[in-house]
């Protein structure tokens, strides 16, 4: 967004100092109608940031500040600064996405894996152990065409735009909503392919694997690492929960998706279990 930035610092050129234009953020998402943003800083100019948000997209209808996500629910917590954010539709890669930024997530910047992950699957039995609100479910049902995907979701929020996105793609006959923990509601010994995308998700591990056919199958395990912990950590998690189960595993590939925080990455393995 190298043009877009140079556009906001051109906006804001003569209403910050030289010091708070070097401070304006490089990148932002577009989500939608609505602009997302995360700011170092530079509160007292929230509301002419989000002006000069105006004038470089003069059909979004909202600026807001991302400062980050909360909880288990994974809870967004934006602060509006120009406009209005609400529901808006989010079209990509031949899918639509409704959502409300203000209570559920999404990340443009995931769009590659979900691009990635939308070419696999086909004729293949998958489950989503994190669906949200179909970030992986409905490409992969668009694009792969699987047999069946289980797409399990705990926010009863995400899980009520789970359902509306599956009406809204078509994919009703491929993919099978289920509301709460996946903990508990995650099938076994069933799955060709599972897909871990939260970030947080070490704990449920083991639940992955054995939903993964005593045949074999492959695991897709997203994990949030410091730099330099990168790839070792999140593949020894995985060895880990494959040797306490008696189960077998080859590390596929392990892939940076992007910067998650300041040395942290947001990465993703793929493994084959065995």
């Amino acid at each position: 967004m190298k043009k877009g930035y140079m556009a906001l610092r051109k906006e804001l050129d003569g209403i910050l100092s030289p010091a708070d234009l070097d401070r304006l953020p490089r990148r932002w998402q577009l989500i939608g109608d609505i602009v997302l943003v995360r700011i170092d800083g530079l509160e007292d100019f929230w509301g002419e940031i989000g002006d000069a948000f105006f004038k470089i997209y003069p059909w979004a209808k909202g600026v807001a500040v991302d400062c980050g996500v909360h909880g288990k629910l994974r809870e967004p917590d934006i602060r509006v600064i120009a406009g209005e954010v609400s529901e808006t539709l989010h079209r990509e890669n031949h899918c639509t996405f409704k959502l409300d930024p203000r209570k559920v997530i999404f990340s443009p910047g995931n769009m590659n894996e979900r691009m990635r992950i939308a070419a696999l699957g086909t004729d293949e039995f998958v489950v989503d152990m994190f669906a949200g609100i179909g970030y992986f479910s409905i490409p992969m049902a668009k694009h792969a065409v699987p047999e069946k995907i289980i797409a399990i979701e705990l926010n009863p929020v995400a899980f009520e735009y789970l359902l509306e996105n599956i009406r809204l793609n078509h994919v009703e006959k491929i993919i099978e909503p289920l509301a709460g923990d996946c903990a508990d509601l995650t099938p076994v010994g069933v799955a060709d392919r599972v897909i871990m995308g939260y970030l947080n998700a070490e704990a449920y591990l083991e639940v992955g694997v054995k939903a993964i056919r005593e045949e074999g199958g492959i695991l897709h395990y997203h994990e949030a690492v410091p730099y330099h912990l990168f790839p070792n950590r999140p593949v020894e998690r995985i060895q880990a929960a494959c040797r306490s189960l008696g189960r077998g595993c080859e590390i596929i590939e392990a892939k940076k998706v992007k910067k998650f925080a300041p040395g942290v990455l947001h990465a993703v393995i793929d493994a084959a279990i065995t």
